[in-house]
């Protein structure tokens, strides 16, 4: 697993340049691909992912590090404010006045608050990570929510990661994931809920989610290196919050109504049309870079420079060697290894363990699968995501029309066969 650069104290202190709008033309954006911010991104997005490998919810750790403490008080007293400042009681579809009110305080008060979280000795980080976490929780213009917003919340925690105020060892990481975006993500939810924010930027049906992505591929990598639970399992409700997928899912059941193959294509595609989480996770990384950091319309409003340096190489981004690869790969976002077991990887974190089948159970221990074939090998295997973000061995459709030059799908299956979400033994600990 690659490592994450470290930008000392001292040398943030040195730069003259805060965080920008840099993206504007859809040159821009494949100039972002070969700075060294989007490769700190992709890396700190792989170790993340490496890092909840057969953890699951609800998980907690024997000793949270201080900031992981701290960011949790942070966002603590942002869900505070939502009843502090209720909606507003007028007839709106989509976008409740008062989130403009919630966001204006955040304005106000993000310099102190980052003072708090970050406390004596990061005074200098905090102009490089406000922009980051202002664009954290929606458009307070727009009133809206999507992935872009999401992924200025894990550039927020890759800032702070960089800086060392996190550190990037498994432990650590597997708190950023489990613990500090599992409580982002419920407070998203709740401002969503309460202020009825738009999808920003939604695909509909044809899309992953209307606001998130994120925990589609975290919840895909803690399910990735077992075989207890198919893919398929996400079609059988309730589903057990055993982990970020499947929690994502049971949201989407909350706000959305019909049947699952229509409002969610894509995840019903997934679902019956791809053999392995190994290859879910591994397309879904694929699937991001495509759907989201590929789309000028996400990542324009993503200010760059400082910290996440904005320092396009004059090479093109399939010459520039990305962490971990060797010269002449390409920089696109590398799929994460089937298993960290591999010869070139240290294995994170302790022995693999059995998935939790139970609602909120405990896990037992057993010994890790072996023999796994790395997802991306053949890049048209069935079940692989393409580089526009297609699943090809995911295809379904209901009576929904497909959009002019889609793919053709498949009409649904029928009945699934049920799996089974026994409880695991009470006297079993998390999932190491």
């Amino acid at each position: 697993m690659a490592n994450l650069r470290q930008v000392t104290l001292d040398a943030v202190q040195t730069i003259v340049d805060g965080p920008t709008l840099h993206i504007k033309t859809e040159e821009d954006v494949e100039a972002w691909k070969t700075t060294q911010s989007y490769r700190d991104y992709s890396t700190f997005l792989q170790r993340l992912n490496e890092s909840v490998v057969n953890y699951y919810l609800p998980w907690s750790p024997e000793t949270p590090a201080r900031g992981t403490v701290k960011i949790l008080a942070l966002l603590d007293k942002l869900d505070q404010w939502t009843e502090d400042i209720p909606p507003l009681e007028t007839p709106q579809r989509f976008g409740n006045l008062a989130f403009r009110s919630w966001g204006r305080r955040l304005e106000e008060q993000c310099d102190s608050l980052l003072a708090e979280l970050l406390g004596d000795g990061f005074e200098p980080v905090i102009r490089f990570a406000k922009p980051y976490l202002l664009s954290s929780f929606g458009s307070f213009t727009r009133m809206d929510y999507g992935t872009g917003h999401e992924t200025s919340f894990a550039l927020f925690l890759l800032v702070l990661t960089l800086v060392r105020f996190f550190e990037p060892v498994p432990e650590v990481e597997r708190q950023l994931v489990l613990v500090v975006f599992l409580r982002y993500l419920r407070l998203c939810w709740k401002l969503q809920d309460v202020y009825r924010l738009e999808p920003a930027g939604s695909h509909g049906v044809w899309g992953l989610d209307d606001s998130h992505f994120l925990p589609y591929i975290f919840g895909s990598g803690e399910l990735r290196d077992q075989t207890d639970i198919p893919v398929n399992a996400i079609l059988q409700t309730p589903l057990p919050d055993t982990n970020l997928y499947f929690l994502s899912i049971s949201r989407i059941h909350e706000v959305k109504h019909g049947p699952f193959h229509e409002h969610s294509s894509s995840l019903h595609a997934i679902a019956v049309g791809v053999a392995n989480w190994g290859k879910v996770n591994s397309g879904l990384f694929k699937m991001y870079e495509a759907e989201v950091l590929s789309k000028r319309v996400v990542v324009q409003h993503i200010p760059l420079g400082g910290i996440l340096e904005w320092n396009p190489s004059q090479s093109p981004a399939s010459d520039l060697e990305s962490p971990g690869s060797r010269p002449g790969q390409s920089t696109q976002m590398p799929p994460p290894p089937t298993s960290t077991s591999s010869s070139v990887l240290t294995p994170i974190g302790p022995p693999r363990a059995r998935a939790p089948l139970g609602h909120g159970g405990p896990i037992s221990a057993r010994t890790a699968n072996v023999g796994t074939r790395a997802p991306w090998v053949a890049s048209a295997a069935p079940g692989s995501i393409s580089r526009s973000g297609n699943l090809e061995g995911a295809r379904v459709s209901g009576s929904i029309p497909n959009p002019p030059g889609s793919i053709t799908m498949a009409p649904p299956p029928g009945a699934v066969p049920p799996t089974s979400f026994p409880h695991t033994p009470a006297d079993s600990g998390r999932g190491s």
